[in-house]
């Protein structure tokens, strides 16, 4: 693997030339937008890229995009892989080692998921301060290469407290309702039953997803501290749940967008 992250990387730099970015930025579904706020410099279609994933839904573009946000140099994934898309845990990390390899120093994280927490909203925000992971598989699993990192991790704080509050000051200072809960990630496709719902509350969590948990314990593994967020697009605590479409999920996603853009644009300018 490590060949294939070195020869991705070597191409991806022979594109850029001495563009070093400091920050990555991976924009979870119907999340595209804060591209708008970039400078870009360069755009690189994951499928001209060696080794690289193409993600399969419709809904994510499936882009590299390097530039500059509130004066610092970023590289955004407009498009993430699942698992459920039918690729290894190491084939949905794969982005992000390479992106450490590209030189950036922290990793932040957008997602769009289901409420479980009674007092989060459709259309809230959601920083996450812990995870609980359900997913069947771990990229961890298999023979370690310790120049990517160790064999046994650390988790003790998957995300990073002072971003935590960091962002939870921004949203205050803004007027966002935004709030920090456990993510729960499942692999998905299909939506959650009412029993699923209820019993992922009671295990401790506050919203569930299917995505952004492999990419922090491979970011993790590689010593990059970590920033998440979830858009809160749908909710799974009610009596009676309501069925529930992917364009309703994108439609909250779109609405709350701008709030998640500034939250992210300032903790990634430093305020």
């Amino acid at each position: 693997m490590l060949e294939s992250i070195q020869r991705t990387t070597a191409y991806i730099k022979s594109r850029m030339g001495d563009f070093e970015p400091e920050a990555g930025i991976i924009l979870g579904t119907g999340l595209g937008g804060l591209v708008s706020e970039i400078e870009v410099e360069k755009q690189l279609m994951y499928s001209n890229i060696p080794d690289f994933p193409i993600s399969t839904l419709e809904f994510h573009s499936g882009k590299l995009i390097f530039g500059t946000l509130a004066g610092v140099k970023v590289v955004a994934m407009q498009g993430r892989l699942h698992y459920y898309e039918g690729y290894s845990m190491q084939q949905i990390t794969f982005p992000v080692r390479v992106l450490k390899m590209l030189g950036i120093k922290t990793l932040y994280v957008s997602n769009a998921s289901g409420s479980l927490n009674p007092d989060f909203k459709k259309g809230d925000l959601m920083v996450i301060e812990d995870h609980i992971n359900l997913q069947t598989d771990n990229p961890l699993l298999g023979r370690n290469d310790t120049d990517l990192g160790p064999r046994f991790p650390d988790m003790s704080e998957a995300y990073q407290r002072t971003l935590v509050d960091k962002a939870l000051v921004i949203a205050k200072a803004n007027n966002i309702k935004c709030h920090k809960g456990v993510y729960v990630a499942v692999t998905g496709p299909n939506l959650e039953t009412k029993a699923e719902y209820r019993y992922l509350r009671i295990i401790g969590g506050d919203a569930v997803g299917m995505s952004t948990v492999p990419e922090v314990i491979v970011a993790r593994h590689m010593g990059l501290p970590v920033f998440a967020i979830s858009v809160l697009t749908d909710e799974g605590f009610n009596e009676v749940l309501n069925p529930v479409s992917v364009e309703e999920i994108l439609a909250v996603a779109h609405e709350a967008e701008p709030k998640m853009t500034l939250i992210l644009k300032n903790l990634i300018a430093g305020f």
